[in-house]
């Protein structure tokens, strides 16, 4: 079969860890023999300079008619000024909205061999392996009224969160289904204490347990987890939240892998049910970082791991899915690292190299 994938490398480092990310799908497609057919557009700040917007109407177009988008990174300091009418984040933004990406899932996995480079101790990550499962289009970034304004006592600003019964039980649903496929146990993140949007996010998420009686739910106040992640990660394993909470927790627990260029993640545009496809986008959760753009030493991983969650998610290609993860464990096994992540006795690899070498164990 062939499988139809958008290809957005964005900005900074962006083409380089793309090109990696497309290097192991073509080793995939060797050994397993798929066909992937890819159709490259733009987004972001380079997006921005060729046709003034941050996500032209080809890109949402293209990415409509493919089985699944891969994106690298967007992002770019020439666009920081806040005043400016557009940013590269504006069209992640819009691409999401436009794609119906409610469901972001972000694991968080800590390898054996990489213990040491967090600077959380070694006995507290060991064994930590868990995924959040963050709502994407909903929430205090896409509520209204959004607006600053100027009164005689100074400016004012408001953003307003606000959640519907049906956005909080699809993606309620998600995490159980994702639960449901590893240990069967949830967490549920939220502000009931405080927030009426929270409140009943707790009552649909109670309520939407009763399909899962095979799943055990527990709840978390936000701040309560934010602690929890520090002192114990490797007591998580599904967690389910809304979109700014997801944000800031999943940012948080990056730290916990040592590095940012070791996570994915998916952005899916329905419910993850085992062996079924589902549309998505798929990236590294690292940004853009200009700084070391065009120097061969960024860590393409993430972007890697990405990949392998789409032929999960949204090609339903299991076998080939876990093929790339034990690639990747297998080299870091073999003591291969790039600047992120180098220790002593380890051998230092380029962004190209340490993709050659993952796609050479597929």
């Amino acid at each position: 079969m062939k499988y139809r994938v958008t290809v957005l490398s964005g900005d900074g480092i962006g083409p380089e860890v793309m090109a990696e990310g497309l290097k192991i799908l073509q080793a995939v497609a060797a050994k397993y023999h798929h066909e992937f057919e890819f159709k490259s557009e733009l987004i972001g700040g380079i997006a921005i300079d060729q046709t003034g917007s941050a996500l032209p109407a080809a890109t949402l177009k293209t990415a409509r008619k493919s089985h699944a988008v891969l994106l690298a990174a967007v992002g770019d300091p020439r666009f920081d000024d806040p005043k400016l009418p557009v940013h590269p984040e504006d069209g992640l933004l819009a691409l999401r909205k436009g794609l119906g990406l409610f469901a972001n899932l972000r694991p968080v996995k800590v390898f054996d061999q990489l213990v040491d480079a967090s600077t959380l101790k070694p006995d507290v990550i060991r064994g930590t392996d868990f995924i959040f499962i963050r709502e994407l289009t909903g929430g205090v970034y896409f509520g209204k009224p959004k607006k600053e304004w100027v009164t005689a006592g100074g400016r004012k600003a408001v953003d307003t969160m606000v959640y519907s019964e049906h956005e909080i039980a699809r993606i309620v649903r998600a995490g159980f289904e994702v639960a449901r496929a590893r240990k069967k146990v949830l967490v549920s993140v939220d502000k009931a204490n405080v927030l009426k949007s929270s409140r009943l996010w707790r009552q649909v998420a109670i309520e939407v347990s009763a399909e899962y009686p095979d799943v055990t739910l527990t709840h978390a106040l936000v701040d309560a987890c934010a602690m929890q992640l520090i002192r114990t990660p490797s007591a998580f394993d599904v967690i389910v939240t809304e979109n700014l909470f997801g944000d800031i927790l999943s940012d948080e627990a990056a730290q916990l892998a040592g590095s940012m260029g070791m996570l994915p993640s998916a952005s899916l545009a329905g419910i993850p049910v085992s062996g079924h496809k589902t549309f998505g986008l798929y990236e590294p959760i690292h940004g853009s970082a200009p700084s070391i753009a065009g120097q061969d030493i960024a860590n393409p991983v993430a972007t890697i791991l990405s990949v392998a969650m789409m032929l999960r998610y949204s090609l339903a290609l299991e076998t080939e899915a876990r093929a790339v993860e034990a690639a990747v464990n297998s080299v870091l096994e073999r003591g291969y690292r790039t600047d992120d992540i180098m220790a002593p006795g380890n051998t230092r690899v380029g962004t190209r190299q340490m993709g050659d070498l993952v796609a050479a164990e597929v």
